[in-house]
């Protein structure tokens, strides 16, 4: 008898974002992850399709870390009636708040824009996708926070051990047990994976056995460059380009890659391979309230950063300034030269780093310097890839700046890493999600199928038997 065991993909099927899992045992169902599409605009006009499941007859949701493109479509999700509990690590759940309140404010701010440009054309209005209030309803359903390597009865039926993930603060890859009647299976959730060896947090915890795996896949097809080299690379990209008297504009994400940025730009001057008197200023309230969740969550770093801690702050520099509100945002503007900017967002779709980039882009002397992963569709990837002139806020602007492309600061493991973590237990299956279907998910499936496991690319909404 076939145990009553599904597995489905409802987001990061064969695409980078929107990650959202839903496991059936018998009666009980369970999510985890519930994230935003981003990217292009057909992209994100998903974040208002059906999530191909009644959010209602959801009994509880595993969140596996904070970014938008895992958790962001979970106020919708109460919004429509999930009534569940919610578990997370407690990092995790200090960062949920942050970035889960800043998406609302976002979605009122342009449901409100996009109102009276369609009142003018006489056209319906669109509502947010969710609100504030969805928001805090959202974050009153997270329970308890879980421990690193605590097990966790979910629902009856289902148990739940989280392991470090080493992608950002809080991050986890997740276990379940399964049990309907004496069926048995396990499927562990990689969620995002990090990078051995890097500053600040702790490597992530290789797979443990489990029946099934379901894998991340961003960077399937290669390796980054080392991260010294990256290193040094970025204090290249600082020095050249103060040495040319212009601004180095870093789009930032507000989670793990500013904190990492920063410590860094503060090792730099430290040790003299930078200017001790550059201005760096970190243009970001949602960077700024992370930075802050950081320093009360010393449960997440390694060895070598929390003895960094006992004798100095590594964020803090002397002329770190940080820009609260827009009014200080504005300000950074008439600096034509001579100062580090860091701000929101990574992908360059939204947030702060626009008005910088209209600032910077078209002038020789400044450099753009991306250290993150940028999604097709997004104006990082255009810029990354060459255009010559973009469009920012309806203006034409010419690209001159030097682009700087350093992917040793990637928050996800390489492809080498990737393969290291799931090491040589066998499995029934290894479904890939959550990467470029033509790049990193197809060369990554292929690159397991001939080291001998069973390789599955799930489909959207696609039900696939735990058998």
């Amino acid at each position: 008898m076939h145990p009553a065991m599904f597995y489905s993909c409802h987001g990061a099927a064969k695409q980078v974002t929107g990650s959202c899992h839903l496991v059936r045992c018998g009666d009980k169902q369970v999510l985890i992850d519930c994230g935003m599409f981003q990217g292009s605009r057909e992209e994100e006009q998903a974040n208002a399709e059906p999530f191909g499941f009644d959010p209602g007859r959801i009994d509880a949701l595993l969140l596996t870390h904070a970014h938008l493109d895992h958790a962001g479509r979970i106020p919708r999700l109460v919004r429509e009636g999930f009534r569940g509990r919610i578990l997370a690590t407690s990092a995790t759940r200090d960062l949920a708040r942050i970035v889960l309140l800043d998406a609302a404010r976002l979605q009122e701010e342009d449901a409100a824009r996009a109102e009276r440009s369609s009142r003018r054309r006489g056209e319906s209005v669109q509502p947010p996708l969710f609100t504030l209030d969805d928001a805090f309803n959202a974050l009153e359903r997270f329970s308890d926070p879980v421990g690193y390597g605590d097990t966790v009865s979910v629902v009856p039926g289902i148990q739940a051990r989280f392991l470090d993930a080493g992608h950002i603060l809080g991050s986890a890859s997740i276990l379940l047990n399964l049990q309907d009647g004496d069926q048995a299976r396990s499927i562990l959730f990689s969620g995002d994976l990090g990078s051995p060896g890097r500053p600040i947090l702790r490597d992530p915890t290789p797979a443990p056995p489990a029946d099934f795996v379901v894998m991340e896949s961003t960077y399937g097809d290669r390796d980054h460059r080392a991260l010294p080299d990256s290193v040094d690379e970025l204090y290249e990209a600082v020095n050249s380009t103060l040495k040319r008297g212009g601004n180095v504009i870093i789009p930032t994400f507000a989670l793990e890659r500013a904190q990492e940025v920063l410590y860094y730009l503060h090792q730099g001057m430290r040790q003299d391979r930078i200017p001790a008197r550059t201005p760096v200023f970190l243009d970001s309230p949602m960077a700024i309230s992370a930075t802050e969740v950081f320093r009360r969550h010393p449960e997440c770093f390694d060895d070598e950063f929390t003895a960094v801690l006992r004798n100095e702050d590594p964020f803090a520099m002397p002329n770190l300034r940080f820009s609260h509100d827009s009014a200080d945002s504005m300000a950074i503007n008439r600096i034509e030269g001579g100062a580090v900017i860091m701000a929101g967002s990574g992908m360059c779709n939204g947030g702060r780093i626009r008005h910088h980039l209209r600032h910077n882009l078209w002038r020789e002397k400044s450099s753009i310097v991306f250290v993150g992963y940028a999604a097709e569709g997004t104006l990082a990837r255009r810029i990354v890839n060459g255009a010559r002139r973009v469009q920012i806020f309806g203006e034409d602007i010419a690209v001159n700046a030097k682009i700087w492309t350093i992917n040793g600061f990637s928050a996800h493991a390489g492809r080498d890493e990737l393969l290291a973590w799931l090491g040589q237990n066998r499995r029934r299956g290894v479904f890939l999600v959550h990467g470029e279907y033509e790049r990193g998910m197809q060369a990554l499936a292929t690159c397991l199928t001939g080291k001998g496991f069973t390789v599955r690319l799930p489909g959207k909404h696609e039900p696939i038997l735990l058998d």
